[in-house]
């Protein structure tokens, strides 16, 4: 009965943007606080029970990465540390949400275990302040009940323990709306029905890592307009899993693909009105991904000639550095500073194809006109990817700008 359950909530959590708005705000209660009714009751449904405590290893340099492991960003870039330092041993302990993308980490504990489970938070607690060095990722508490799910008190402990603490902030976690809007005509904050409550977040957030200054790292650099203080800590793709021979504009006509996991905030609904007179020209054929295991996406990028990435928050992440990888064509939106920023920092120009829902139809017509620079755009990409996101550039910032400064 409870699997069945479980099922039910994973399928709740990755369709929760085609549910009524009732449901959402419910599911909405009960993450936002698992310890009132709503959360109480999603508990009993998910139940708890045995979960994994990070193991400590031995190593004169212990990084601790915790709690979200987004994308599998978390494991990446432990693993990414070790490859570098052989000081360095790294683990991530990330929280498992129903109805998520099955990322691997170290350890992986089911949100029921952390929100209810005294016994696994303190055991945690112990583990994680063996550590020498801890890194929060979107500033979210890591140790369930064990210090009232404050994120401060358990800065504040880990640092009377010794360890070193640094934060890494994501997205929307630290964006603020309102500047947002300021920045792309295309923000879709406007839109966006969760707009109030982000925007208190991202103060809330914004004020904690102002006050309690410490070590701070973005992983897209569009995040340097709300910290300006931080430090660009790239995200990770791994080349080798997504690279492919396969040729580009090879058939007579174009396969495209977009792959969302957001479709407000990557202006999904906007595609496929551009390219409709493409599409019913037989000059391409466009397929929305959504819902796809992330083992599954190497082959999904590889059959694509052309990538549409997000045209809604201007910067880029770890979909379009994938798709690069892969050697594929990449369109999307990004701003103007945050080229400039990988131009002036990194000598690069970024091999994404600028475009906007205004110009997407043009912007693909061009790239199928002229198929040889199309393919300079594409083999571009794996080059790029090896050098900013193959997990050098991250640990080098972290070890320099954390670890040993």
């Amino acid at each position: 009965m409870r699997s069945a359950l479980g099922r039910l909530a994973g399928w709740a959590v990755a369709h929760r943007d085609r549910l009524p708005r009732w449901a959402q705000r419910l599911m909405e209660s009960a993450a936002r606080d698992p310890d009132g009714p709503m959360g109480r009751l999603a508990g009993r449904f998910l139940g708890g029970g045995e979960a994994p405590v990070t193991a400590v290893p031995d190593a004169a340099v212990r990084v601790y990465i915790a709690p979200t492991n987004y994308s599998g960003q978390g494991r990446l870039w432990a693993a990414s540390l070790e490859r570098a330092d052989a000081r360095i041993a790294a683990r991530n302990m990330a929280v498992e949400l129903p109805g998520g993308y099955a990322f691997p980490a170290d350890t992986l504990v089911p949100i029921a275990t952390v929100n209810a489970s005294a016994d696994w938070a303190e055991a945690e607690w112990e583990a994680a302040r063996r550590f020498t060095h801890v890194l929060v990722e979107a500033e979210r508490s890591m140790f369930g009940k064990r210090f009232g799910r404050s994120l401060e008190r358990e800065i504040l402990a880990l640092e009377e323990a010794g360890v070193s603490v640094a934060y890494l902030c994501h997205g929307t976690d630290v964006r603020d709306p309102d500047r947002h809007r300021e920045l792309t005509p295309w923000s879709p904050y406007p839109e966006d029905p969760r707009a109030g409550i982000l925007r208190a977040d991202a103060h809330a957030n914004l004020e904690l890592l102002g006050r309690l200054r410490r070590p701070t790292f973005v992983s897209t650099p569009d995040l340097t307009a709300d910290v300006p203080w931080a430090h660009w800590c790239p995200v990770v793709a791994d080349v080798e899993r997504f690279a492919s021979g396969a040729p580009v504009l090879a058939g007579p006509t174009a396969q495209i693909i977009h792959a969302s996991s957001n479709p407000l905030q990557k202006g999904s609904d906007r595609i496929e009105p551009a390219l409709a007179p493409l599409i019913d020209a037989g000059a391409v054929r466009y397929r929305l991904i959504s819902s796809t295991p992330a083992a599954e996406m190497p082959a999904v990028f590889a059959s694509a000639d052309i990538v549409l990435d997000q045209f809604r928050i201007g910067s880029y992440g770890v979909a379009a550095c994938e798709a690069m990888a892969a050697g594929r064509v990449v369109v999307g939106h990004v701003l103007p500073f945050v080229r400039e920023r990988i131009a002036q920092d990194l000598g690069l120009e970024l091999p994404i194809v600028e475009a906007t829902p205004d110009t997407l139809r043009d912007v693909v017509t061009g790239l199928l006109d002229d198929p040889d620079r199309t393919r300079e755009i594409a083999a571009a990409g794996p080059g790029y990817v090896a050098r900013v996101h193959a997990g050098d550039a991250s640990a080098r910032m972290l070890i320099e700008q954390w670890i040993e400064a």
